[in-house]
């Protein structure tokens, strides 16, 4: 078994996957490059450095969309009245101390959202990346309570933000303002938001051709971070 890491540690290694994945760009109009494989730590860390993740597990299906979304670690969007939030201080922002429970956050069902992505075999790998250093949470709180969330993988100076939850308003929102100053101030190039959508957008979340996202992604997991995520 391989052990977990130790905080402030570098991440634990995996084996290596056995799958070969096709390049991201052989996919088709939709982003779809494959489908198959497994969910073991090795194929998925393998997936993201190749600019390529995971969206079901019946089956498994991956996905490497053109354009491809991300959040400027220098150009966050923080709405007046998401900054006066902060300011006022209603929520306090903590990190990898409830990982479990962000992502099972984000798998409850929610109006207009009654099915979700994230099954009991994604939380169960997600899990695991994150007992092994690979995988980070951003919490956000209301006293003792989990108002919201979001977590991701990191991979040399790049993350890549996998789901947010807000259980009340604008937690998601201040959870992803923290993440995004953290990742800046540590060193970080690339914040991956994979596929956009209205509440990214109004985050300030910009779309980039495939190709480009394809470049920046090769530098960001090969550079090393002024202090890790988790550290």
């Amino acid at each position: 078994m391989t052990p977990s890491a130790a905080p402030g540690s570098e991440p634990a290694p995996v084996p290596a996957c056995r799958w070969r994945f096709p390049h991201p760009e052989t996919a088709d109009e939709n982003g779809l490059v494959g489908v198959g494989a497994d969910l073991e730590p090795g194929t998925l860390l393998a997936a993201y450095r190749a600019g390529i993740f995971p969206w079901s597990d019946g089956p498994i299906t991956w996905f490497s969309p053109d354009p491809r979304a991300i959040f400027p670690l220098d150009g966050l969007h923080v709405s007046r009245s998401l900054e006066r939030t902060i300011r006022r201080g209603a929520f306090r922002v903590t990190f990898d101390t409830a990982f479990p429970r962000v992502i099972e956050g984000c798998a409850e069902p929610r109006r207009g959202r009654e099915h979700t992505w994230i099954s009991p075999a994604f939380i169960e790998a997600y899990t695991r990346l994150h007992d092994l250093g690979w995988a980070h949470s951003a919490e956000c709180w209301c006293g003792e309570r989990l108002a919201g969330g979001i977590y991701g993988i990191a991979i040399g100076t790049w993350f890549g933000g996998e789901s947010m939850f807000a259980a009340e308003r604008d937690a998601s929102k201040v959870a992803v303002a923290a993440l995004v100053a953290r990742l800046a101030e540590r060193g970080y190039e690339l914040f991956d938001a994979q596929v956009m959508n209205p509440h990214l957008a109004s985050l300030g979340a910009v779309d980039i051709p495939r190709a480009d996202y394809l470049a920046r992604l090769r530098r960001a997991v090969a550079a090393r971070p002024v202090r890790r995520l988790g550290d």
